[in-house]
Parts: C-alpha cells; sequence; structure tokens
C-alpha cells in the first residue's frame, strides 16, 4: 500500500513538472545562433551534403566519442555480467530441432544483402540519411539473422575483440589528426573535401563513419553473442 502510494506521488509529481513545461513552453521562430551557423557554413566548410552527419561528426565530435563510448562499456558490462553462463555453454548438447530449411535459406541469401547495406548506409552517411550507428545496427541485425537460424552458432569473441578496437583506436587517431592538421578534435578537413554531393568527399567523414559502423556493430553483435550463450545454457 505505501510502495503503490509513493509510486501514485512520484507520478503526479512528474505530471506536474511537464505540465509546468507545457504552459512555459513557446516555439522557436527563427534558429539559434548555432543552429543558423550550421545550416549555413556546413556544406561550404565541410563539403558534406547531409548536414546532420557534418554536425555529429565534426562540429559535435566529442559528443560522438562519448557515445561510442557509452556503448563500448555496456557491451563490456554485458560481457563481464554473463561471463558465467559460457562456461555452462561448453556442456550444452545439441538437442535443439535444426532450422527449417526455408529459415536457412532466406538467411544465407539475405545476410550478404544486410551486410552490404549496412556497410553502404555507413558508408554514405555524409550524402544520404544514416551514417555510422545505424550501419553498424543494420550489420549486427545480420548476425542476430544468423543466431536466429541457428541457436547454436557462436561468433569468434577474439574477431569481434579485434574488429571493436582496431576501429576505436583509428577512430580516436583520426580525431587527433584533426587536432594536428586541422581545426580541432575530429575535424574532417584533414582529406580533401572532394567534389561536393560525390562518394569521395566531406574529408574524412566517410572514413569516420565507417570506423563507426565497424565499431557499433561489434558492439552490438558481442552483446547478442554473449546473450545467446547464456540463453542456451
Amino acid at each position: 500500500m505505501i510502495r503503490n502510494f509513493a509510486v501514485l506521488l512520484l507520478l503526479l509529481g512528474l505530471a506536474g513538472i511537464f505540465i509546468h513545461l507545457m504552459q512555459g513552453y513557446i516555439p522557436a521562430t527563427e534558429l539559434n545562433q548555432s543552429a543558423h551557423y550550421y545550416a549555413a557554413h556546413s556544406a561550404e566548410d565541410l563539403g558534406a551534403a547531409n548536414i546532420v552527419t557534418a554536425i555529429i561528426v565534426t562540429y559535435r565530435g566529442l559528443d560522438t566519442l562519448g557515445e561510442v563510448t557509452v556503448l563500448f562499456l555496456a557491451a563490456t558490462i554485458i560481457g563481464m555480467v554473463l561471463a558465467n553462463g559460457h562456461k555452462a555453454q561448453r556442456s550444452l548438447q545439441r538437442q535443439l530441432p535444426p532450422s527449417g530449411e526455408l529459415l536457412t535459406t532466406a538467411s544465407r541469401l539475405l545476410t550478404p544483402l544486410i551486410l552490404l547495406f549496412g556497410a553502404y548506409v555507413f558508408v554514405n552517411g555524409h550524402l544520404t540519411p544514416g551514417g555510422g550507428f545505424q550501419g553498424g545496427a543494420i550489420l549486427a541485425s545480420a548476425a542476430l539473422l544468423l543466431l536466429l537460424t541457428d541457436p547454436l552458432k557462436r561468433f569468434s569473441h577474439r574477431l569481434i575483440a579485434v574488429v571493436e578496437s582496431l576501429s576505436g583506436l583509428l577512430f580516436i587517431a583520426i580525431g587527433v589528426l584533426g587536432m594536428v592538421l586541422a581545426g580541432g578534435f575530429l575535424d574532417s578537413r584533414i582529406l580533401p573535401t572532394g567534389a561536393f554531393g560525390t562518394l569521395f568527399s566531406a574529408g574524412s567523414i566517410p572514413l569516420i563513419y565507417s570506423l563507426i559502423g565497424l565499431k557499433v556493430g561489434a558492439e552490438f553483435t558481442s552483446m547478442l553473442n554473449n546473450l545467446a550463450e547464456t540463453e542456451k545454457s
């Protein structure tokens, strides 16, 4: 009874806060100074057709680094918490029924296409909607499909760790090069901006997004792999 009353008070308090915020909300009629600069100068400064990409990767590069770090910590913590389940996995007998032929054939056909589409999304993140995080999630969905097809399938932890670590180190290295050769951390102008709207443009943004895509894909795959191993233990 006391717990339910406390929950009710909490909900009422949150409702009061949101009502107060809604009453004082005034929609913006024009862009603020930072947003106006981004909209007016992103294409000229960085050569990126996708303004959102220019903001995330370059102007707010430290935020992107923080997001990648949080995802890495989440994958690491999941691996540590579920480590005990991996030992029990070794004694598991293959008692599960085999996957259907339709699912097996479909996964063999779709997995390469999913991987190709994920790579397309993060390589073209400076031109079209998408980018490293979205492309990495698509790559991990291919791993999920393989795990659904064969619940006992396992991916190499060492390979995942190498891809995740190498892409992360290169990501940091490019960021530091931006400080040395250009205007700041992750400044994409360490490489030529190229012709606007083409694949090889926007400086190092395509390379940065490719590294983010590989890192995010490896981290999501690691989490899926750990969860699958524990689930079957």
